[in-house]
């Protein structure tokens, strides 16, 4: 959420930027709203400061043994205005609230600025990919199924037999192993989270239908940078010894909706998909650089695996919704002759810090933090990437060094 006295007192500017990322802000309405709710305000203190004068001067006339009955009826109609504005208050509090809630985060200076993902820039490519084409990973193998998932829960579900199970859980080994080399604390979260959560890192309430509800207040996670980031939802924490670092392996829940018809195949595109996900809680002025760390980290995976990868810039266009600044890793697909993302790495300063009350205390202020997250990688693409990049003509799927002591084998017979 963004500062409403950041928008008042920068409006030109705010409108400007929103602009660039496609959203056109309502800023009579946000100002009618803003205007309404100090208004309220300004007159709840003026009414609390009466009523406090009125308690002193009812406190000295019990003193002097007076008549208080004048005193007493001025007081109890001001209580009455008191509640009657307080409720008006909170009224005007929840709209402004609201209002604000549907606002995308301001993009930073650094992003670059374009309409969609056509205007997103290359940053850095590893070596050409050795494998130009290949069968996609279903035709590969029969061992990992589509057909049987449809049977057990519908569309947009896999089930990985033996090899390939192992494969997967081998890759998300590799991933926490990795993670918690660069100093991120593992953590097992639950697999569902509350409105609450959701609304802090930016979920709700603008996005429910991309969500799996299951009642009124709890939904499936769709990432694990949900509930790690709400870890220290309504709290003032330490930074003095550095950013908090944040590693879990969780399943992820999508309803992908508004993506009917695409990416059907395969796992690219599944309701229910693995990921090991890091986030950041830092300093503001160690932010950025922050990021650019978090991108190594997702990259070294990369590497790691030997996979052929592209480092994509975000334009202001296609930036997330939490998001100010955005590196998506991409890994090729022989089989789609194209690199897709199989990572994204996100600044969102102080956007859902405002949203989930995450503070810090330095020199004797307090302040929001930034939060940054990123993924270390999906599991389901980075399995698609190994199987494709490695199939040999024989029928074999070669199996990444830094997968063989997890795997106990070499390759994998299709």
């Amino acid at each position: 959420m963004i500062d409403s006295a950041y928008i008042r007192e920068n409006s030109d500017l705010v409108l400007e930027n929103l602009k660039s990322r496609g959203y056109k802000l309502d800023i009579k309405g946000f100002l009618a709203l803003d205007e309404n709710k100090r208004s309220l305000q300004q007159s709840l203190e003026v009414l609390q400061a009466k009523r406090n004068k009125l308690s002193k001067d009812y406190g000295e006339l019990k003193k002097t043994g007076k008549s208080t009955q004048a005193l007493d009826i001025e007081i109890n109609q001001i209580k009455t205005s008191i509640i009657d504005k307080e409720l008006k208050y909170k009224d005007a509090e929840v709209k402004l609230n609201l209002f604000l809630s549907d606002i995308p985060n301001l993009v930073a200076e650094t992003t670059p600025i374009g309409k969609d993902a056509n205007a997103n820039l290359v940053i850095r490519r590893s070596s050409e990919p050795k494998i130009k084409h290949s069968p996609d990973h279903l035709e590969i193998t029969s061992k990992i199924s589509t057909d049987i998932a449809a049977k057990l829960a519908g569309s947009r579900f896999a089930v990985l037999e033996n090899e390939f199970a192992a494969l997967q859980r081998a890759l998300i080994q590799l991933m926490l192993t990795e993670a918690t080399k660069k100093g991120y604390k593992e953590m097992y979260v639950p697999f569902i989270a509350n409105r609450d959560s959701l609304f802090g890192t930016g979920q709700l309430p603008k996005f429910e239908e991309d969500l799996f509800k299951i009642s009124e207040d709890y939904y499936l996670i769709p990432t694990a940078e949900v509930p790690l980031t709400n870890l220290h939802r309504d709290e003032i924490i330490d930074l003095s010894k550095g950013p908090l670092k944040y590693t879990a392996h969780t399943p992820c829940f999508r309803s992908e909706a508004g993506s009917y018809g695409k990416d059907t195949r395969g796992l690219i595109r599944q309701h229910q998909f693995e990921k090991v996900e890091i986030v950041q809680i830092i300093d503001p002025a160690d932010s950025f650089a922050a990021l650019e760390e978090m991108t190594s980290h997702a990259e070294s995976i990369l590497k790691i695996l030997d996979l052929p990868y592209q480092i994509i810039e975000l334009c202001s266009g296609d930036l997330g919704f939490s998001a100010a600044k955005t590196y998506d890793l991409e890994v090729w697909l022989p089989s789609q002759g194209k690199f897709r993302e199989i990572s994204s790495c996100s600044n969102c300063l102080d956007f859902q810090a405002r949203r989930a009350k995450i503070r810090y205390k330095q020199d004797g202020k307090i302040n929001f933090v930034h939060t940054l997250n990123g993924s270390a990688l999906a599991a389901g693409r980075a399995l698609i990437a190994v199987v494709e990049n490695n199939f040999q003509q024989s029928g074999k799927i070669n199996i990444p060094e830094a997968l063989r002591d997890l795997m106990k084998r070499d390759f994998i017979e299709t």
